[in-house]
C-alpha cells in the first residue's frame, strides 16, 4: 500500500498523488477524490470499478494538522483498503458458470412465485446490504488493528516484563525492542511463504512499478513498467517499520512500571502519537531529495523484498487499468471544477 504525500496545492497542479493497494487478483489505486479498482476474474476478464472518496478527513480539514492527520489518514486508508479487498474477494469467490447462474435464477424465481420467501424492494435490499457491509468493514478494521497491536506491541512487552528483573530497565527495553522486530520479521517471512499471499505480493509489485512509471511521467505500457523498481519509499511496509522504530524510542522514554497492565496501557495510548509521527516521516521521505533523510526509508525498502514480487505482464495490465481509471476520473472531476 502506498501513502499519498502531496499537498492539495500540489495535487491541483499535477495529478501525481496516487497511493495503492494489492488485492486478491487485483489492484486498487487511490487518487485525491476517487478510488480505481481493477480485478482479473477467473475467466480472464478485468472487472473495473470506481468509487468516490467520501473522507471526513478532508471535510473537517484534519489533513491540514501535522501529526493529527496521520492518525485519521491511516484509519481512512484502512477502511478504503478493506472495502476494496472485500470487493475483490467477493468478485473472485462468487464468479459462477452460466449453468450455475441459470439454476440459481430458476431457484430464486420459484421461491418468489411460490411465496416461499418475502422479497424486499431493491431499495430496501441495497440499504440492508450497505449497512451490513459497513458493519463488516468496521469490524475487519478494528480486528486488524487489535491483532497488530496485540502481536507487535502487547506480546513483546508482556514477554519482556515477565522475563527481565524489575531493576534492569536497559535490558527490559532492549529485549522488548528485539522481540518486537523479531516477531514482525518472522510474521512477514511466514506470510510470504503462503501461495495465495505470494500472488497478492506480485500484484503489490505491479502496483509499485506502475505508480513509479506514472510518477516518472512515462507512458503506461507493460514494457515501461517492467523497467521500474518494485520498491517504493511510501509503501505501507515502510510505514510499519517506522512505526516500530518510533515506538521503541518513545516506549524507552516512558520507562517501566510495576504493574504490567499500566505498561501496556501506556503503550496503547501512545500508539496514535507513534502513528502520527511515522506518517509525517513517510510524507517527508516521499517529498524530499535529501539523501540523509532518505536513509529513513531503507529498512522498509529492504523489507519490500519480502512483501513484493516481480509481477507478470497480466498483473501489470490490471495495475495499469486501475491507475488509468483513478487518474482519468480524477482529471474529469478536476477539469469539471474549473
Amino acid at each position: 500500500m502506498l501513502i499519498n504525500n502531496k499537498s492539495d496545492e500540489e495535487e491541483n497542479k499535477m495529478c501525481l498523488a496516487v497511493g495503492g493497494q494489492a488485492l486478491i487478483e487485483g489492484v486498487m489505486m487511490k487518487g485525491t477524490n476517487v478510488v480505481g479498482i481493477a480485478v482479473r476474474t477467473l475467466n480472464g476478464n478485468i472487472v473495473k470499478k470506481v468509487e468516490p472518496i467520501n473522507s471526513k478527513v478532508k471535510k473537517y480539514k484534519l489533513d491540514k494538522i501535522p501529526f493529527v492527520r496521520g492518525i485519521f489518514n491511516f484509519g481512512s486508508s484502512m477502511i478504503i483498503g478493506t472495502k476494496a479487498l472485500m470487493f475483490s474477494a467477493q468478485l473472485f469467490d462468487i464468479e459462477e458458470t452460466e449453468e450455475e447462474k441459470q439454476k440459481r435464477e430458476e431457484k430464486e424465481t420459484k421461491k418468489k412465485d411460490g411465496k416461499e420467501k418475502k422479497v424486499k424492494t431493491e431499495a430496501e435490499k441495497a440499504n440492508s446490504e450497505e449497512k451490513l457491509k459497513n458493519i463488516v468493514i468496521w469490524f475487519s478494521v478494528v480486528v486488524g488493528i487489535l491483532f497488530s497491536a496485540g502481536l507487535f506491541i502487547v506480546l513483546p512487552n508482556l514477554l519482556s516484563f515477565f522475563i527481565v528483573p524489575e531493576d534492569n530497565i536497559k535490558l527490559y527495553n532492549f529485549l522488548e525492542a528485539v522481540l518486537k522486530f523479531t516477531i514482525f520479521f518472522i510474521y512477514l517471512i511466514l506470510v510470504s511463504q503462503m501461495k495465495d499471499i505470494q500472488r497478492v505480493f506480485e500484484y503489490h509489485g505491479a502496483e509499485h512499478k506502475t505508480i513509479a512509471c506514472y510518477e516518472n511521467n512515462l507512458e503506461l505500457t507493460v514494457e515501461n513498467i517492467k523497467k521500474q523498481t518494485r520498491f517504493h519509499p511510501r509503501c505501507g511496509t515502510n510505514f510499519m517499520i517506522i512505526v516500530l522504530i518510533i515506538s521503541v524510542i518513545i516506549f524507552c522514554l516512558i520507562g517501566r512500571y510495576d504493574n504490567w497492565l499500566i505498561n501496556i496501557g501506556y503503550r496503547l495510548l501512545l500508539l496514535p502519537l507513534v502513528a502520527g509521527i511515522a506518517y509525517e516521516l513517510i510524507r517527508l521521505v516521499g517529498r524530499t531529495k535529501n539523501r540523509a533523510l532518505k536513509l529513513i526509508a531503507l529498512p522498509g525498502l529492504w523489507l519490500q523484498r519480502l512483501t513484493t514480487r516481480e509481477p507478470d505482464d497480466s498483473q501489470i495490465e490490471v495495475a495499469i487499468e486501475a491507475l488509468k481509471l483513478a487518474v482519468e476520473t480524477e482529471k474529469v472531476e478536476f477539469n469539471g471544477k474549473n
